[in-house]
């Protein structure tokens, strides 16, 4: 904590005026029920899809469409589902963004 106060000092910035660089966008969480979860494989810590083939270029592709948006899919270690997590300028756009990567899921590992 002393660490980021002597930075702050530095900066010339209090701790409201730190707090308030950063806002935090709407998301949406969903779970996506596949057949095996195996099928869905990551890296970049769970960033980034390498299997199947085709599945995170479909994933940007979506992410392009919505301002500040971003999107990750990970399978569950325990269950047969695939979480998918989505964030946007606004709730709607989340929503949407979550529920279309959702369908690219089903679609390449359902």
């Amino acid at each position: 904590m002393l660490v980021i106060e002597a930075i702050l000092a530095l900066k010339g910035l209090t701790i409201q005026q730190w707090d308030a660089l950063y806002t935090d966008l709407p998301n949406r969480q969903l779970k996506v029920k596949v057949a095996d979860r195996q099928v869905i494989s990551t890296t970049d810590a769970e960033r980034q899809v390498v299997k199947p083939p085709g599945l995170q270029e479909a994933i940007n592709d979506l992410v392009k469409k919505y301002k500040l948006s971003r999107a990750f899919v990970r399978p569950s270690g325990t269950e047969d589902v695939v979480r998918v997590y989505a964030e946007a300028d606004s709730q709607e756009n989340a929503d949407s963004l979550a529920y279309e990567v959702s369908l690219a899921v089903f679609q390449q590992a359902g």
